[in-house]
């Protein structure tokens, strides 16, 4: 069961540690893009949710609890992207090379959003980027 929280300028929901929870919270990003009217650079953003909700369940999510994904639209249309997890583990800066079959999806995140970081929290981390600080290449 996913539970939702909506406010007039963010949105926060829990997801199982299940492969369908990516296509899920793309969904619920997608959503609220929708409600936002936030399109301009929705595949953009959907594609940075799946790969860090991917990340958060291969690498951060232990057996038996889940992450969570927040979405604040801030004055002057900045969209910031969050996925929390309860694991350990560092987030390593994207070095993949073409022959690698996995480091791929922090690359994508870098390339497409306009910022992207890594905050602790207890337990676990937060991975986030953000969209409109900048105008798209």
């Amino acid at each position: 069961m996913n539970v939702e929280v909506q406010h007039p300028l963010t949105r926060a929901a829990f997801f199982r540690r299940d492969r369908r929870s990516v296509r899920i919270a793309r969904e619920f990003v997608r959503a609220a893009l929708a409600d936002w009217a936030q399109a301009g650079r929705g595949e953009d953003v959907l594609l940075c949710v799946s790969e860090l909700a991917t990340n958060a369940l291969l690498h951060g999510v232990p057996p038996g609890r889940g992450f969570a994904v927040l979405l604040t639209l801030h004055a002057g249309g900045v969209l910031r992207v969050e996925v929390h997890d309860s694991g350990g583990g560092q987030v390593r800066d994207p070095e993949a090379s073409a022959e690698s079959e996995h480091g791929r999806g922090l690359l994508l995140v870098a390339a497409l959003a306009d910022k992207w970081g890594v905050e602790g929290r207890a337990p676990g981390k937060i991975v986030w980027c953000e969209f409109g600080g900048r105008s798209p290449a």
